[in-house]
Parts: C-alpha cells; structure tokens; sequence
C-alpha cells in the first residue's frame, strides 16, 4: 500500500472477503531500491493512513475472525523501530540466486559485508559462524542511544533495520533514524513533510542506436 492506492484500502478488503481469504497483509511500501526515487511519491498523508485505519477497524468489526488482517504502519510514520527480520541474524535468511546467503533481502546494499556461499559452506556454519550474520547479530555491535536505550528496547527491536540506517545516516551501524531518540529522527519527519507530490519517476530503458 502507497500513497497512490491507500484510498482504496475498503475495496482491498472486500476484495479479500470475496475471494475467500482467512488472512490478509495490508503491506507498506518499503524504501528501497527504485521506490527511494519515488519516496515523495509513494508515502501517505497523515490524513491518508488515519482514514486507512478506520477502514480497517470498521472491517473488523463487521467480519469478524473470518479475516485476519494485518496492518502495519509505514515505518516512516512510526516513533520507535521495528525488528527488521526480526532481530539480525535470529530468525531468517536470504539465499540469493548465486548461492550467496543474506541476514535480510536488501543486506547487499551494505558495503563491507561478506556472504558465505552455500555452494561452499553448510547452512549451519554460515547461520552460526559467517561475517555477515555475526555483524549486527545481538547487542555488542550498538552504537549510542541503542546501547543505553532508555526504554530497555535493545532486545526488542533489536536496534532497527541496518539498510535503512545505512540510507538515512550513511552508517549501517546507526541507531534507525525511525527511533525518536535517534540524532537523525529529524530526517524521518521531514520525509513526512516532503511528501506531497503525485509525480513519478520513471525507469528507462536505453534503446541501442540503429545504425
């Protein structure tokens, strides 16, 4: 869900009940990749996610457990992190086409990290033992405020999500700029300010030239 469809969340949800679903997600846009271009684009209003709430309550109210419907806030509008993956290098892996196995599906924009192969080392080892699951994995790698979290969230959220720190602050190792006691929290809320365009940018695909 985006800026550009959240309006129609009600008929998501028919759509759901009409087609017999016991369980729908109500995914956020995550900003990554091509949606980074496309961020002022795609990130909802305020008003637009308060209405999309509503929606969602009326429905269960009136559906009942029939639906499980989950609805989870756009990170961006959030005041503490998320456990991205659940925790770093505690609950998943990524194995990419190549063999190459990642703590998390966007973990190869981290610079300086190192995939072990499955072609070449056992699931187990690379789980327990490799650089890239070692890395954030825990709570010794915390920077400040993570560290001596005021609220004792370290091993909650696990200091947030490493690319999206990396893409805010330049430093994978940051707290989540999403956190409200992150230094760089100011940058979220002006991405919540900035928000107010409906103008894409699009990919292009350079043609060869014809001789």
């Amino acid at each position: 869900m985006h800026r550009q469809n959240l309006d129609g969340i009600s008929e998501v949800l028919d759509l759901a009940l009409d087609l017999g679903a016991q369980r729908l997600e109500l995914a956020n846009t995550q900003y990554y990749g091509w949606a980074v271009a496309n961020q002022e684009a795609l990130l909802p209003s305020p008003e637009q996610l308060r209405r999309a709430e509503e929606a969602v309550q009326r429905f269960r109210e009136r559906v009942g457990p029939k639906v499980d419907v989950l609805w989870v806030l756009p990170d961006f509008y959030e005041h503490l992190p998320k456990p991205c993956m659940g925790g770093w290098g505690r609950t998943g892996m990524v194995v990419a086409p190549n063999g190459d196995v990642l703590p998390c599906h966007a973990a190869s924009t981290i610079p300086g990290l190192e995939f072990a192969n499955v072609r070449e080392h056992p699931l187990e080892w690379i789980w327990s033992s490799s650089d890239a699951f070692a890395r954030f994995r825990g709570t010794e790698w915390m920077q400040e405020p993570c560290r001596t979290c005021p609220l004792g969230r370290q091993e909650v959220d696990w200091g947030g999500c490493r690319c999206q720190a990396l893409r805010l602050t330049g430093d994978a190792a940051a707290t989540d700029p999403v956190c409200r006691f992150s230094g760089h929290h100011d940058r979220v809320v002006s991405a919540r300010k900035s928000a107010q365009t409906d103008e894409f940018v699009y990919r292009t695909m350079k043609r060869p030239v014809r001789n």
